[in-house]
């Protein structure tokens, strides 16, 4: 309010100055006191609806170009000044009583129009190139977090997904469990202290591994140290299996983790650097430096298969899409990571067995006519929208609930979920599968 009255002051002062010299004016010429009280009263009343007119002026010049949506209430003021105008100039009453029905219907519609959603325009925000090499060890770790999750504290956000797609799998806090991955809590100090001390490891003996890998890359033997066990594992996740955590039906001889770098995550060096110093930056431990994070991925990932270094821009915000529904329906199930725990016909690389077969053209009715399904679908593309956006509601045999994260609702777009609709509503059992589109 104080700003309204600055700034009515600054642009309204001359005019108040006049009602005021108007005003002693009146008393000095006018010897007849009727007439003297009734100039008086008129002059006083012009000071107020001078003041309220200021305001009103004042107030539209700063909300004009704000979306604070209080545009209207200038209006609002100069409908109260006309009306009150009217009552103490009954000869010009009814033309300011029409002035201020006027206003009075502007005000309603601008006001509804001004709390309606609004979309600001103006020029796209400024493109920022990312130099990791030249950040500390805390705007790495920002860095890191946004391309796990999003953005800066979105790690205890549920459905916080970011570009590393991470959470999709593990947990990160402490009490937190994962039916899929690993919690990540405390990895640093684990890392060197029990998983390269674990005889199944067999650090510094890679051909004695039983795993589906036994080495990263041709003679990249393993880890020595906690960060390059955690360089490994995101390189190599079949290398070492934690217990508990393989694909099922290989004994835990198989990750169903994804190489993060390469497609369709592909993390590229210096992102991969950024997620690790996050994760000891987090729980108060001093990170490696840049250089030795990166040196550690260099010894699992041969230069051939790094990605190639493109222009590091920011990652994208929390609310980013796993998929917008452009791409084709191979790419959205690569994208949404349906290929790491399902089978899916003529899906390439889809041959997880994690979840179920996802057979749904057959799957879905006899699913629907369970005694224990609870669901409100009835059709099979009704089944299959609702296993995918709210998989608790029916959970098939031998499978556990919670496999499967509840976000791609909000991680797909409407467009990426009819295309997985139309696809899996077409796969049959005993039958070719659809052709990708």
């Amino acid at each position: 309010m104080g700003v309204l009255i600055n700034e009515a002051l600054s642009i309204g002062w001359p005019l108040l100055a006049l009602l005021a010299g108007l005003l002693v004016y009146s008393q000095i010429s006018i010897s007849d006191p009727v007439a003297k009280k009734r100039a008086t009263f008129k002059l006083f009343i012009g000071m107020i609806a001078a003041c309220m007119l200021l305001v009103a002026i004042a107030n539209y010049k700063t909300s004009f170009y704000e979306a604070n949506r209080m545009l209207p209430v200038s209006l609002v003021i100069i409908t109260a000044l006309a009306f009150m105008m009217g009552i103490y100039f009954p000869n010009q009453a009814a033309l300011l009583k029409i002035g201020g029905f006027m206003f009075l219907v502007a005000a309603a519609l601008s006001g509804y129009g001004n709390w309606l959603p609004q979309v600001e325009g103006g020029f796209p925000p400024p493109d920022v190139k990312l130099v990791f090499d030249a950040m500390t060890p805390q705007q790495l770790a920002d860095e890191g977090e946004k391309i796990i999750f999003g953005g800066i504290g979105q790690n205890k956000v549920q459905g916080a997904i970011g570009k590393g797609q991470c959470p999709l799998c593990h947990a990160f806090h402490k009490g937190m469990l994962g039916e899929r991955a690993p919690n990540l809590d405390g990895l640093p100090e684990r890392a060197g202290k029990e998983r390269l001390e674990d005889p199944n490891y067999h650090k510094g003996e890679p051909a004695k591994r039983e795993y589906a890998e036994k080495e990263a890359c041709p003679g990249c033997g393993t880890a020595t140290t906690g960060q390059e066990y955690i360089a490994e594992s995101h390189s190599c996740p079949s290398c070492y299996v934690v217990s508990g955590y393989g694909v099922k039906g290989t004994n835990d001889k198989e990750s169903p983790m994804p190489k993060i770098h390469k497609p369709p995550i592909s993390l590229s060096l210096p992102e991969l650097a950024a997620v690790d110093t996050w994760l000891y930056v987090r729980e108060g431990r001093e990170a490696p430096t840049y250089e030795e994070i990166i040196k550690s991925y260099e010894k699992f990932i041969p230069e051939a298969d790094r990605p190639k270094q493109q222009e590091d821009k920011p990652a994208a915000a929390a609310g980013a899409l796993l998929a917008d529904g452009s791409e084709p329906v191979d790419q959205i199930f690569a994208k949404a990571q349906c290929v790491v725990c399902h089978t899916i016909p003529g899906i390439p690389g889809a041959v997880g067995t994690q979840g179920p077969k996802l057979e749904e053209g057959t799957n879905a009715p006899n699913r629907i006519k369970d005694p224990a399904y609870k669901g409100t679908a009835h059709t099979t593309s009704d089944y299959i929208m609702e296993s995918v956006v709210s998989p608790s509601t029916y959970v098939v045999k031998g499978f556990p609930d919670n496999l499967m994260p509840k976000v791609f609702g909000q991680k797909l777009s409407a467009g990426a979920l009819k295309k997985i609709v139309d696809y899996l509503s077409q796969v049959k059992a005993g039958s070719p599968p659809p052709k990708i589109s």
